[in-house]
């Protein structure tokens, strides 16, 4: 077993699988979460509960995987926190805005701890088979002492620099085509269907055609069917990043015109009580705007 000690903060359905890949390879994990449920579930299988953040802290490296920039600022960015700190490395997994990231990086330089982004790609259960795809960006000696854990939780690192920031670009920019994917397939199995075709075929050719891949194969078929739970992705976030992709391409003047789209309809499937299912409940938008329902 690694002598290494690491904290793990945030046990939604990703950071569970995450951390437990972390115990499972023999590191000494502490966890915290704002509801108590997954910290006992963590111990069972052999992680440490911490009292609070402070203690999380006192771990040599601290894991992060929050919802959004809200849930950063308010449990990780305090300076109090940080500054009473001995980790020397915090590695913020989540998906959150580029102007926080910088922030984060700013604020703990100034305590003399060491700061990486890195999101991820996969859903929950490639997070618990520990087949996550890891965007990192920051500095190289950083990235290279936390190479173990990336190991430990995903298939593979891709590196996108050495400015945090531009790991969130990556994972923002990647989700952003995710769903324009989910919507045009939305859109065009509606037009199909409208005219007597039925989705499941349409996907079917579809994947096995023009778009061959696990994207169109996995979401068109959760398009197809209208499967949308259990949520391996919820769609409030979804729109979260939605929103994200608008503000980086608005900071630096990119357009984004599809994004207004896809954020109004994912507006409309919230307004109609889809926020919690999986984010491929939008195409009902599209089968709501075709007169299908």
């Amino acid at each position: 077993m690694t002598a290494l000690t690491v904290g793990f903060v945030g046990l939604g359905g990703m950071g569970r699988g995450m951390a437990a890949n972390l115990i499972r390879s023999g590191f000494s994990v502490q966890v915290w979460n704002r509801s108590p449920e997954p910290v006992k579930v963590m111990v069972e299988q052999g992680a440490r509960a911490a009292a609070d953040l402070a203690e999380v802290f006192d771990n040599e490296i601290v894991i992060s995987m929050l919802a959004d920039d809200k849930a950063v600022e308010s449990n990780l960015l305090d300076p109090g926190l940080l500054g009473g700190a001995r980790a020397r490395l915090h590695i913020n997994m989540a998906t959150v805005s580029l102007p926080l990231v910088r922030r984060a990086a700013e604020l703990h330089a100034e305590h003399g701890i060491g700061y990486l982004a890195a999101p991820v790609l996969g859903r929950t259960d490639v997070a618990e088979a520990g087949k996550l795809n890891i965007l990192v960006a920051g500095p190289d000696e950083l990235v290279e002492r936390a190479e173990p854990l990336f190991a430990a939780m995903g298939q593979r690192t891709w590196r996108f620099g050495s400015e945090p920031h531009q790991a969130n670009a990556a994972k923002i920019s990647t989700n952003f085509l995710l769903a324009c994917a989910i919507e045009s397939m939305a859109e065009a199995t509606s037009l199909g269907e409208a005219n007597g075709v039925k989705p499941a075929d349409l996907i079917e050719l579809i994947t096995n055609t023009a778009f061959p891949g696990m994207v169109y194969s996995g979401y068109g078929s959760m398009v197809a069917e209208r499967r949308y739970e259990p949520a391996g992705f919820r769609l409030v976030l979804g729109l979260k990043d939605v929103n994200l992709a608008l503000e980086a391409g608005a900071g630096q003047h990119v357009p984004l015109p599809f994004g207004s789209v896809l954020r109004d309809a994912f507006l409309d499937a919230i307004a109609h009580g889809d926020a919690e299912r999986d984010w491929s409940a939008v195409a009902e938008v599209a089968r709501r705007r075709a007169g299908l329902d």
